[in-house]
């Protein structure tokens, strides 16, 4: 056995144990930095020499930070680096969860399907679309900015344009421009970790006007309620309505040279806000298995060939018992989804029994399978001349047996009855698979949305 030789490690013969308080301070906060909120304020309970530590903003609370988040965002940037690590710990604690797949509910006006991700000083969220390329290349276009003032107030923006180009460092509010700009401030309402709604926030222009005390970041605890804060930034009564804002301006237009200019343009931009249509509630649910492991292979999101042969999005779920089911993630506003929205519900196949068919695979598959024209976004284009390339066949680890509905497989065939049709799944060693129906002779190759948390094939939209 190996013998410890540091003499500061050592235990003396008398056994007695090294104390915490004998590390070094860059130790001790390496350690620290491993506990939660709650467990650092009862370590400092145990002795008033590490209570000057344990409230220490940048040193402990910045390893904390650092620690959990240092290799996804730049710590020292958020809040144009003047908020309290402590109060930027509890804002990143609580978006955290944010990040992944998330899926809009009711009828989207654009892509349903929701990617979040982490900026340098702030959380973008992305609509996430399939590239009209012919390829399988999908597209990104920010729709929500998150991130933190100077002042520690958390500031949402949505962009119903999604516009790429907008990735300045929101934590800096003296740059943001927001009367001249066309983004909608928002509020964020966490239900849980499933479950949030997008809300337009009509009093953000009444407190970008108010005193800058009033943020989270003056809190002197974690999770300090935020309107407490705000309470003590003035005495009460100094915060003016809206009529008292309009009898100042009035009288300060009247005696500033050129504010009867400044004051027709405020009055322009006040009308241009208040004429633009109020932003409806959206609401979205977070796709918690987006993807693939071991003992559900077929989990998650994927990207392949709709029936009007156009690149889509599929969602493969399993149940509690095993049973698997396919839905499309769908744009509604789109021809195919409008002329399928009465069986957007309804899975594209399922099957009970989720038992593959392993090697060796029998001649009788694999005619089924070697007969088949592989659907791409590829094939698309050469689809109206009714030349479908067969692509090079992938080699078929195993098979599984599905069902699939007729007038999802195969929209113009007669409608039996009952509207079932059986098809396969055939998987492949790399982990993606294609499935079909036995009466076509196609097969829809899907490919990976994202692998490890990081989308894959991203493209440029086109202009």
């Amino acid at each position: 056995m190996t013998t410890i030789k540091d003499p500061s490690l050592a235990i003396d013969e008398s056994g007695r144990a090294i104390s915490f308080s004998d590390f070094p301070e860059d130790v001790q906060l390496c350690i620290l930095s491993f506990l939660t909120p709650p467990e650092v304020a009862s370590f400092a309970c145990t002795s008033k020499g590490f209570v000057s530590l344990c409230k220490s903003d940048g040193k402990l609370w910045f390893n904390m930070c650092d620690r959990r988040w240092g290799s996804k965002t730049q710590i020292r940037k958020w809040g144009n680096g003047k908020i309290t690590y402590r109060n930027l710990y509890q804002t990143l604690s609580d978006w955290e969860n944010l990040i992944g797949f998330w899926r809009q509910g009711g009828v989207a006006i654009s892509s349903p399907l929701i990617f979040f991700e982490w900026g340098p000083s702030f959380v973008t969220g992305f609509r996430i679309s399939p590239a009209k390329d012919g390829t399988y290349g999908v597209v990104k276009a920010p729709f929500l900015w998150m991130s933190l003032s100077p002042e520690g107030q958390v500031v949402n923006f949505l962009d119903p344009e999604g516009r790429a180009e907008i990735s300045e460092d929101f934590a800096d509010s003296h740059r943001f421009k927001f009367w001249e700009s066309e983004l909608v401030p928002v509020n964020l309402s966490v239900m849980g970790k499933t479950y949030f709604v997008v809300e337009e926030d009509a009093s953000f222009g009444a407190r970008g006007t108010s005193s800058s005390g009033s943020g989270r970041g003056n809190n002197s605890g974690v999770g300090e309620d935020v309107i407490g804060a705000a309470e003590s930034s003035g005495s009460p009564g100094t915060s003016p309505d809206q009529a008292v804002v309009e009898i100042y301006q009035y009288f300060a237009n009247r005696t500033s040279p050129g504010a009867d200019r400044a004051s027709r343009r405020q009055r322009r931009r006040e009308k241009e806000r208040q004429a633009r249509r109020k932003l409806e509630p959206q609401h979205f649910v977070k796709i918690v298995d987006c993807s693939p492991t071991a003992a559900r292979p077929l989990q998650g999101l994927w990207k392949g060939i709709y029936d009007d042969m156009i690149l889509g999005f599929y969602l493969v779920a399993y149940d509690d018992i095993g049973g698997i089911s396919c839905l499309r993630i769908c744009n509604q506003s789109e021809n195919f989804c409008r002329l399928m929205r009465f069986i957007s519900k309804q899975p594209v196949f399922w099957t009970v029994n989720p038992t593959f068919i392993e090697s060796p695979i029998s001649p009788e598959e694999e005619n089924l399978y070697t007969s088949r024209i592989h659907l791409r976004p590829n094939a698309a284009a050469d689809h109206a001349n009714q030349h479908l390339p067969l692509a090079g066949n992938e080699r078929v680890s195993r098979i599984l047996r599905i069902n699939l509905r007729h007038d999802l497989a195969l929209p113009n065939w007669p409608r039996p009855n009952p509207l079932l049709a059986h098809g396969r799944i055939w998987q492949y060693g790399d982990g993606t698979f294609g499935f079909g129906s036995l009466q076509d002779c196609f097969i829809r190759d899907l490919k990976h949305v994202a692998k490890n948390g990081r989308l894959l094939d991203t493209v440029e939209p086109l202009s």
